[in-house]
């Protein structure tokens, strides 16, 4: 028989840690959006609604390929987005029906695919360069890895990282393709990378550095913890 130890970390019994600044605010708003809505629907029905977003988001990138006024498709498809996906778990546990296993992998399944949707548009609107949004995707997935490796070994699950969340990379992004719609696809300054690729090509450093470093610490904890 296996040692009970091995067994994987209950998504129910997670330490979440969330420590963004819009955190407490945003929490607020989502119990209200609880109270308010209709018994028909449901989480599963909010998590379609947040991929939906998702596609919205890859639609109006490719789409501004032809017109600016495509990005205001991304734009909306990130609230979009940004309902669904915050608002399943929050009205599973308001209503007191939480999954907490199932909620875990299809909340988390896809939160990866609709990143891909994301970043994969942003490669394939003219503002963007597709290796660059790729590095990004990159970064990401590192971050994602990072925390659930962190999830299985320690029983936390950290959903935040220099005081941002996936909320404030979201405002982050929709000023960002407010910019793209103000400032159009001209030619940068930077020679082959606009100024556009340098942002995202930054965002994507700062997230393989968060995870180099995160690796770092979470690895001499879990030795001094292994030491014990």
């Amino acid at each position: 028989m296996k040692d009970q130890n091995n067994k994987a970390q209950s998504p129910k019994s997670l330490e979440r840690i969330q420590q963004n600044w819009l955190a407490s605010k945003e929490r607020q708003l989502l119990n209200r959006l609880c109270r308010a809505m209709p018994g028909w629907i449901t989480p599963d029905r909010l998590t379609t609604i947040g991929m939906a977003g998702a596609i919205m988001v890859f639609a109006g990138y490719v789409g501004s390929n032809f017109r600016a006024e495509w990005l205001l498709l991304a734009i909306v498809g990130y609230l979009v987005h940004w309902f669904g996906d915050s608002m399943d778990g929050s009205l599973a546990r308001h209503r007191s029906i939480e999954r907490p296993s199932y909620g875990y992998f299809i909340d988390h399944s896809c939160d990866g695919l609709a990143t891909l949707f994301i970043l994969a548009g942003i490669g394939l609107s003219p503002f963007v360069t597709m290796d660059v949004a790729m590095l990004a995707l990159a970064g990401y997935f590192l971050l994602s890895i990072h925390a659930f490796l962190a999830a299985r070994v320690l029983g936390e699950l950290k959903l935040s990282y220099l005081a941002a969340g996936p909320t404030e990379l979201r405002l982050v992004l929709i000023a960002l393709t407010a910019m793209m719609m103000m400032l159009g696809n001209g030619p940068g300054v930077f020679g082959r990378w606009s100024g556009f690729d340098v942002f995202v090509g930054s965002v994507a450093a700062i997230l393989i550095a968060l995870f180099i470093g995160q690796t770092w610490v979470t690895g001499r904890r879990l030795a001094r913890l292994d030491r014990r």
